[in-house]
């Protein structure tokens, strides 16, 4: 063997050995830092409104709304999103960071002038960052406390990761999300419920915590609201993790509806609800990682609140294109499901998706007596 040839051997076992030892040691990294939160915990909630308590019969608004950590601007694409144009091209969204900090904060903004507007009396808000690589820093829990002041707030960790690599020219990093649920009357209690995920390499640092809110507020004439703030897996072939986190949520709500309670749960299924898998127009097929809500698991006395100004108005596009009306697909996924002591109409809200992939749904409600 020649010195040449010497040379470029040993240099290629030496970038192999090099490349094994950083793949190793970041493996070993993501491992050492994984860690779920166990179920059932308690959550505080801060600048808890005393005194105030649900009047039965009284009209009251509940508004969800998931607002993408502040990245979704009309023109951004997801990297983990991917469609399918109608003519068979297939299509994947780019980033998977927002644009700019200045992004983030004006979309944080743009989404809090959104809820402003609709003034409800309680919020439940997905995808709320604290401290994430993806949306530089900005404490998304902060400034929309900060904005609605007179609301108790409950925040539940929904997804946090050690730095992720991927994608290998734009990581998403570091991320710090959560559920954030604002009340205008007093909560008893707040706990956090955990989802069964995919615990399988490398899935389960992408999928990190999945879980439901549980709210309990004291209504005038002895019962309790059980409000409800849920958001679930979206990238799940298969479907097999969706289908056991509903099977655990329809399961405390049948509970917590046996006890006499009133139940409102709301937030972002990751579920086509009320036939809207194929009601809008679009140039696009239906993605894969879709699913399509039964409603046949919905336990007894309970059903999904339809929107008023369907088929006008959809909740979530497709974020494997930018967002071009008429042409991406669009779908209602984000809503409510309430027990049948709980008269309810529901509105999706038109943003234009101008602070997020998604719309927020309002719903207006009265407890029976």
């Amino acid at each position: 063997m020649n010195t040449h040839v010497r040379r470029v051997l040993i240099a290629f076992g030496v970038v192999f050995a090099v490349i094994v030892l950083v793949v190793g040691g970041y493996t070993a990294y993501l491992s050492i830092t994984y860690n779920r939160i166990p179920d059932g915990e308690s959550v505080d909630v801060a600048n808890n409104v005393d005194g105030a308590t649900i009047a039965a019969g009284k009209d009251y608004t509940v508004l969800t709304y998931n607002i993408g950590f502040g990245a979704y601007t009309p023109d951004y694409t997801f990297f983990m999103d991917e469609g399918i144009m109608k003519d068979g091209t297939k299509t994947v969204g780019k980033h998977s960071v927002a644009s700019s900090k200045e992004s983030v904060q004006a979309c944080t903004d743009g989404a809090i002038d959104v809820i402003a507007h609709a003034n409800p009396d309680f919020v439940l808000l997905q995808e709320i960052d604290v401290d994430s690589t993806r949306s530089y820093g900005v404490n998304q829990r902060d400034a929309i406390c900060s904005a609605f002041g007179d609301k108790g707030a409950a925040f539940a960790t929904n997804f946090h990761s050690a730095f992720l690599a991927y994608p290998f020219l734009e990581p998403h990093g570091i991320v710090n999300a959560g559920l954030l649920s604002l009340s205008g009357t007093h909560v008893d209690s707040a706990v956090r419920r955990t989802y069964p995920i995919d615990e399988e390499f490398p899935t389960k640092f992408f999928d990190l915590d999945r879980c439901f809110l549980v709210e309990r507020l004291p209504v005038d004439n002895g019962k309790e609201l059980v409000l409800v703030n849920s958001h679930m897996s979206a990238y799940d072939e298969g479907g097999i993790i969706r289908e056991a986190q509903m099977e655990l949520l329809m399961g405390v709500l049948q509970q917590e509806y046996a006890e006499g309670d009133y139940v409102i749960a709301g937030g972002d299924w990751n579920h086509a609800l009320c036939g809207t898998e194929s009601l809008y127009k679009s140039m696009q097929d239906t993605p894969p990682w879709l699913a399509t809500f039964d409603e046949g698991l919905l336990p007894k006395g309970f059903s999904v609140v339809r929107p008023t100004n369907l088929p006008e108005v959809a909740t979530c596009r497709g974020a494997d294109i930018a967002y071009e009306p008429g042409v991406n697909y669009q779908v209602t996924i984000d809503g409510f499901i309430v027990s049948d002591n709980v008269k309810a109409s529901a509105t999706n809200i038109d943003t234009g998706y101008a602070y997020s992939d998604h719309n927020p749904v309002e719903l207006t409600f009265s407890l029976g007596n």
